[in-house]
């Protein structure tokens, strides 16, 4: 056995209605006064008001910072960084979306330890330490209660991550109700991102272990299995916690495995489209798959073996084109933009999306089959229509 290390969030909480114990959490914690990074949809739904009723029941003072936006630019993460600074704030509570936590991390890191943004782009150049910090996510996505990494826009429009040991969250709180009244388009699209970092993190280059395949394998499941049933009847509280839990356990996995080639092309889709995450993802998944298989078919052959049914045993060439077809089932299912022509990205963009692509190399030289600039433009055009 290769030797690895496996770091992940310590505490984790995952009941319907664990947010009510938010209050108890924080104060465990030593919090006295809390930021709380949110957004403008969650706090006109109303979700706020019971953790900041719970944070209040145990006497601890509450600040909002409710202006996060989806692929937060830098302005967004310094602004809120100044308000806890004048707040006085002693820890942050990241609740919502995966852009509201990488917010949140951002902010426990900067507020207390201050150091230029840019400087920090990257692995491992964070410096100091942060305020306690508990994540509540809204969304089955992002897995950013379990990540060190956050990611921001630049005003250059580049998506860059800050990616560090300090960024790990102390409690990650898993709760079905938050999560009820979400669109079906933002379920789909959150559902297959945060399948595609189990995908991703199975078949990893650099880093893969026993510890996260065991994960990836087991999120894959409950995502794959659930998603359907989430879209089907909203209000499914069962189905909506197992996808939570899919989505976290993904998130352990690519934290430690990280993520390949889908996020690599998906990002620039992100940064010049403002396409939402979790589409960027599922637009180029297909073409990636595909592409890696001759490099990857072991791995999607095990993938197969855990979510498709078969009446006989499978060789692995065919469990493996039997785990590209199911996906491909599942991803046409979806109620979105099913090719970069229909999401409106236009063709003569695809060069330009392809240079940038080449950009983000620390995910990249993750992926099982290398990837050059004619490979990232071939598989835009796969993708395309």
């Amino acid at each position: 056995m290769k030797p690895f290390t496996f770091e992940t969030t310590p505490k984790i909480i995952c009941a319907s209605g664990a947010s009510q114990q938010l209050g108890e959490v924080a104060r465990s914690l030593g919090m006295r006064h809390a930021l709380l990074v949110s957004d403008a949809h969650i706090i006109q739904a109303g979700l706020l008001e019971p953790a900041l009723a719970a944070l209040a029941q145990e006497g601890i003072a509450s600040t909002v910072y409710g202006e996060v936006q989806a692929d937060p630019p830098e302005a967004v993460v310094l602004a809120a960084v100044e308000q806890a600074q004048q707040a006085g704030i002693d820890g942050v509570i990241g609740f919502g979306g995966g852009s509201s936590l990488d917010t949140a991390k951002l902010v426990a890191l900067l507020a207390r330890s201050p150091q230029a943004l840019p400087d920090i782009y990257g692995v491992g150049l964070a410096q100091g330490t942060r305020w306690p910090l508990v994540q509540v996510p809204t969304t089955a996505g992002t897995g950013s209660e379990v990540t060190p990494i956050a990611i921001v826009t630049t005003p250059s429009q580049e998506k860059k991550g800050v990616v560090s040991p300090q960024l790990y969250p102390d409690v990650a709180v898993l709760d079905s109700l938050l999560t009820l009244g979400l669109p079906p388009a933002v379920t789909a699209m959150t559902g297959v991102d945060a399948m595609v970092h189990a995908i991703e993190a199975f078949t990893s280059r650099h880093k893969k272990n026993i510890v996260s395949d065991t994960l990836a394998v087991q999120a894959l499941q409950l995502l794959y299995n659930n998603l359907p049933l989430v879209l089907a009847n909203g209000h499914n509280s069962e189905a909506r916690q197992a996808m939570l839990l899919g989505s976290l356990l993904a998130g352990m996995a690519f934290a430690n495995a990280p993520v390949g080639a889908v996020h690599a092309l998906a990002y620039p889709l992100g940064g010049h489209y403002h396409l939402p995450h979790g589409l960027s993802n599922s637009l180029v998944l297909l073409p990636v798959l595909r592409f890696n298989l001759p490099a990857a078919e072991k791995a999607y052959a095990q993938l197969g073996r855990a979510i498709v049914p078969a009446s006989a045993p499978l060789d692995d060439a065919q469990a493996a084109q039997a785990f590209i077809t199911a996906m491909a089932e599942r991803v046409a299912t979806m109620p979105y933009a099913q090719n970069l022509q229909a999401a409106g990205v236009k063709k003569d963009d695809l060069p330009m999306l392809a240079q940038d692509a080449m950009q983000v190399q620390r995910l990249l030289v993750n992926n099982p089959r290398d990837v050059d600039y004619d490979d990232a433009l071939a598989l835009y055009n796969e993708a395309y229509a």
